[in-house]
């Protein structure tokens, strides 16, 4: 159990799938919004599972306790919602 998130590659038009743990969620959840841009740093990468796959890209984005994100207010690329 956690929170699933999807971060848009605006570089190769791809999304990966991230992951926050359910015993992380409460640190992270206030600073996560609907269509809101974050910097994400200090986060593990891993091979991401067939059975929990719900992006083409093979790789996941797993939340650890040093992980530190950010709300991107200025410059923040634009991304197309219905891509």
């Amino acid at each position: 159990m956690g929170i699933t998130v999807l971060f848009p590659d605006e570089n190769v038009n791809s999304v990966i799938h991230g992951f926050i743990p359910a015993g992380r969620a409460n640190h992270y959840i206030s600073s996560l919004k609907a269509g809101s841009i974050v910097k994400v740093d200090r986060f593990e990468v891993a091979i991401c599972s067939s059975i929990y796959k719900i992006t083409d890209n093979p790789f996941l984005i797993h939340f650890i306790s040093p992980t530190i994100n950010d709300e991107v207010i200025t410059s923040a690329p634009e991304i197309n919602l219905q891509s």
